[in-house]
C-alpha cells in the first residue's frame, strides 16, 4: 500500500484488516507484519519562509530535498540526521517523516538539541484512520497537548505521519574542529568534558578510539570561531596538544554515519549513558569496536553476532538499542531497551489509546 495523499492513508488504514509494517524510504531495515505501507507517496516541501526559519514538509519527502532547499538559503536542519544506509548496508531514500518518527540526531545535539526539539507541529492518521492535527507551522504556537514530540521517537506505533513543521537554522559562517590524541577513556571523557563545561559553545564532542583522537568542533562567525578555537586549546592543554583538523564538515559527516563501522561484520549497538560512566561502559562491553559521540553520553559498538551486551551491562542507568543485526538476534534480544513495569502500563495505556486495534508496527517497541 502506498497512498498518495493524507486522505486515501486515513481510508487505507480505517480499512485495515491485519497489521502493517510502516516503511518511509526503506532505509532502516526494520523487521515487523508483511504487511507493508509505505509514506513515499506523500512528498512535497508544502511550506517554507526562510525569514521565519520555518519549514513544512509531508512525511515522505527526502531529506536531500529538504536540505537542498535550505542550502539554497543558507539555513540547515541543525539537529544533523543519521544516514543509516551506510551503516545497515541498505538502500532507499531517508524521509524526513522517517527522522521524525525515530527521533534521528546527530552531533550538533548536545548543543543545540535533539530532532524533537525542532518539531513544531505534525499531522498524522491514528490507527483507526482519523487525521490529528498538533502544534503548529509557526514557532509562536504553544497551544494544546504536546503530541508533537510524544510522535518523535514513536517508531510509527502510535500514527502514521503525514506532515511534520520544523523550526530551521542558519549555517555556521565558520567550523574549526580541534584534535587531542589521548589514550585511556577516562583521559577522553575529562578532556571532552572539560571542553563541553568552557564557556566556548562546543558543537561536537566525538572519541574513535581506533585513531585514539579526541575530537571537538565550534562553529559560529568567523572571528568568533577564531578567538574560542584558540582559548580551547589553552583549556584542553592539560590533556595534549591540540590541533585543528582539516574537512572538517566531512569529518563530522562520518560521525554522524558511524562511518567507521560501514562493511564491518558483527552486530552494532547504541548506547545511551552518563559521559561519566562511559568508561566503565567500555569496558563491560569488551565491544570489538567502539565510537563515541555527545561527549561520551553516546557509544556505538559493534559486537560479534548473535551478542547481548545488555548481559554484559547489567545494571546501569542508560539503555542499549539494538541498529543492525540478523533478523533472528532482533527477535530474541529486542531493538530496545526493556522497560520498567511503570514504563510498561504507560506505554501500554498509550497505544490503547492512539492504536487500540494494534495494527500499526506491532511488536516494534516491545
Amino acid at each position: 500500500m502506498k497512498p498518495e495523499t493524507e486522505a486515501e492513508l486515513a481510508e487505507m488504514v480505517a480499512g485495515l484488516s491485519e497489521p502493517v509494517r510502516i516503511v518511509g524510504g526503506g532505509t532502516r531495515g526494520v523487521n515487523g507484519p508483511g504487511a507493508v505501507l509505505e509514506t513515499s507517496g506523500l512528498g512535497g516541501i508544502t511550506l517554507y519562509e526562510p525569514g521565519a526559519l520555518t519549514l513544512v514538509a509531508q512525511a515522505g519527502t527526502p531529506v536531500a530535498e529538504i536540505e537542498a532547499a535550505l542550502e539554497a538559503e543558507g539555513q540547515q536542519l541543525a539537529f544533523e540526521p543519521m544516514d543509516h544506509r551506510g551503516l545497515l548496508g541498505t538502500s532507499g531514500t531517508p524521509t524526513i517523516g522517517g527522522v521524525v518518527a525515530a527521533n534521528i540526531s546527530g552531533p550538533r545535539r548536545i548543543q543545540a538539541g535533539a530532532c524533537r526539539d525542532f518539531l513544531l507541529g505534525v499531522r498524522y492518521v491514528d490507527g483507526m484512520g482519523q487525521v490529528i492535527k498538533n502544534g503548529g507551522r509557526v514557532m509562536k504556537n504553544v497551544t494544546g497537548y504536546d503530541l508533537v514530540k510524544l510522535m518523535a521517537g514513536s517508531w510509527g506505533t502510535l500514527g502514521v505521519l503525514t506532515e511534520v513543521s520544523l523550526k530551521v537554522l542558519p549555517k555556521p559562517e565558520a567550523v574549526a574542529t580541534l584534535a587531542v590524541h589521548v589514550t585511556s577513556a577516562g583521559d577522553v571523557i575529562q578532556a571532552l568534558s572539560a571542553a563541553l563545561k568552557s564557556p566556548f559553545e562546543v558543537s561536537g564532542a566525538a572519541f574513535d578510539p581506533q585513531v585514539g583522537r579526541a575530537l571537538l568542533r565550534v562553529e559560529g562567525f568567523s572571528d568568533s570561531v577564531t578567538y574560542r578555537t584558540d582559548q580551547l586549546k589553552s583549556t584542553l592543554s592539560a590533556f595534549g596538544e591540540a590541533t585543528e583538523v582539516s574537512d572538517p564538515a566531512e569529518l563530522w559527516q562520518g560521525l554522524r554515519d558511524v562511518t567507521p563501522f560501514h562493511g564491518q561484520a558483527g552486530d552494532v549497538w547504541r548506547i545511551s549513558v552518563k559521559p561519566t560512566d562511559a568508561p566503565e561502559i567500555l569496558t563491560r562491553l569488551e565491544a570489538d569496536q567502539t565510537l563515541l559521540d555527545w561527549g561520551g553520553g553516546l557509544i556505538w559498538a559493534r559486537v560479534p553476532k548473535g551478542t547481548d551486551p545488555r548481559a554484559r551491562l547489567g545494571a546501569f542507568q542508560g539503555h542499549a538499542t539494538l541498529v543492525r543485526a540478523e533478523a533472528e538476534t532482533a527477535a530474541v534480544l529486542g531493538r530496545f531497551q526493556p522497560e520498567s513495569i511503570g514504563v510498561q502500563a504507560l506505554t501500554r495505556d498509550l497505544r490503547a489509546r492512539f492504536d487500540p486495534r494494534g495494527v500499526l508496527n506491532p511488536g516494534l517497541m516491545g
